[in-house]
């Protein structure tokens, strides 16, 4: 297999924050060309910045050695940054949408795109939460057909999953040739039905809710929580330290989202969750600028992953 797979070789990322610059990074350094939309040109800058200089972009990857100079250079190249729609979109195999996670935002995204593509593009969303048949439900059978999941985890460069979401509608072909796709960029992909959450994260918040739980009930503090997972089940990150990584802000949308389609009391935001983010404690500060810090700073705790 080439660097690309066959038949898709261009790529939009529709949505340039933190998740949407990150995978239209992953994508370069698998030789793909990647185009990056947002409304925002500011956004992009910040984007392309986080792609050059972020915790795992291409300046720390050239100091650790991971890659030279001449290949970052070439990563940046493959990269390009539009605030036309249309532009972003021209020629693209797969159409991958990593916007704000709100269902009619999505919608209007995939409605103006839909007139401006390619008819065999493939139509992706990132969403970590909301439905794909509702976010697809508007749209004919056609173009049903080509529409799907693709779910990241952050951070995308580091994280070797991709969920693959696939709805009554999603054609045979579609779901194969994300396959293809994800085995090329060095993800190992799952194929998932449509469900709340899917899988990862309705087993990942249910592990969050539950040490929410815990916390609010005075069993033991976010690191010793953290310890437990870490230590008793070798998990990489705790609850409370992924969710400063993932950001709260982010991790709150999830969670009202999830809550939201499936009723399920497991899934509704914990109090100090909500209290957090309100007062601007939007995850870890070396990840979000504006943020005051995540759970270990509001709690003055040190991070386990410090000390190893």
């Amino acid at each position: 297999m080439t660097s690309s797979s066959s038949s898709v070789s261009k790529i939009s990322v529709l949505g340039f924050g933190l998740m949407g610059a990150q995978i239209a990074q992953v994508f370069s350094q698998a030789g793909y060309q990647v185009k990056g939309y947002d409304v925002s040109d500011t956004q992009l800058r910040s984007g392309m910045e986080l792609i050059r200089k972020g915790k795992y972009g291409l300046e720390n990857s050239v100091a650790k050695g991971r890659m030279s100079k001449e290949e970052a250079d070439s990563v940046l190249s493959r990269i390009s940054v539009e605030s036309s729609l249309e532009h972003a979109c021209q020629g693209s195999g797969l159409i991958l949408e990593a916007a704000f996670e709100e269902l009619k935002t999505k919608q209007e995204i995939f409605r103006k795109v839909i007139q401006i593509s390619s008819d065999d593009a493939i139509l992706g969303s990132n969403t970590s939460t909301l439905s794909i048949s509702k976010i697809s439900e508007p749209f004919s059978t056609e173009i049903r057909s080509r529409f799907v999941g693709l779910h990241f985890f952050n951070p995308p460069q580091i994280m070797k999953l991709v969920e693959i979401v696939r709805t009554q509608d999603t054609d045979k072909w579609t779901v194969l040739k994300l396959k293809e796709v994800c085995l090329s960029i060095k993800k190992t992909a799952i194929v998932v039905s449509d469900t709340p959450g899917f899988v990862a994260n309705r087993i990942g918040i249910s592990v969050f809710a539950e040490a929410s739980s815990l916390l609010e009930k005075g069993v033991a503090n976010v690191r010793d929580i953290d310890l437990a997972m870490r230590l008793g089940y070798g998990y990489p990150m705790g609850p409370f330290e992924l969710g400063d990584l993932v950001g709260l802000d982010s991790r709150l949308l999830n969670m009202q989202a999830l809550y939201a389609e499936t009723n399920d009391e497991r899934f509704k935001p914990p109090a100090v969750l909500e209290k957090l983010v309100q007062e601007g404690y939007l995850g870890d500060p070396k990840l979000k600028k504006a943020s005051k810090g995540g759970y270990y700073e509001y709690y003055g705790l040190k991070r386990p992953s410090e000390e190893t």
